[in-house]
């Protein structure tokens, strides 16, 4: 199958004199995001060749621990969506989502 498209998406760091992230904008045009600035980013990439992911977890030296609790909760609320709608296994996309509530109840992260 020909590739009849391509899409970008671009990461840009700015970085303190120690090689800190004090900024970081992230721009994916199809998806209608122009250099929007963002606190934290988790990226994985699936390495085949060697059978393990890969990733880079950034955030800024300014991100409130508050907000980073709750970007890692929907964080791993979003990961079990996106386990589900990829091998369709109900019973442990079911126990992620306990693990989720579970992780909001213990930070105290549930809406009042």
């Amino acid at each position: 199958m020909a590739i009849k498209h391509k899409s970008e998406i671009k990461i840009d760091i700015g970085l303190d004199e120690n090689r800190i992230p004090e900024q970081l904008n992230w721009t994916a045009k199809d998806g209608g995001v122009e250099n929007e600035e963002t606190k934290a980013l988790l990226l994985s990439v699936w390495d085949s060749k060697n059978n393990e992911s890969l990733r880079i977890d950034l955030w800024t030296k300014d991100m409130p621990v508050d907000e980073m609790k709750v970007f890692f909760h929907q964080t791993l609320v979003a990961m079990s969506d996106t386990f589900h709608r990829a091998t369709q296994d109900e019973k442990m996309s079911a126990t992620m989502k306990d693990f989720c509530d579970y992780f909001a109840e213990k930070l105290e992260l549930k809406q009042k």
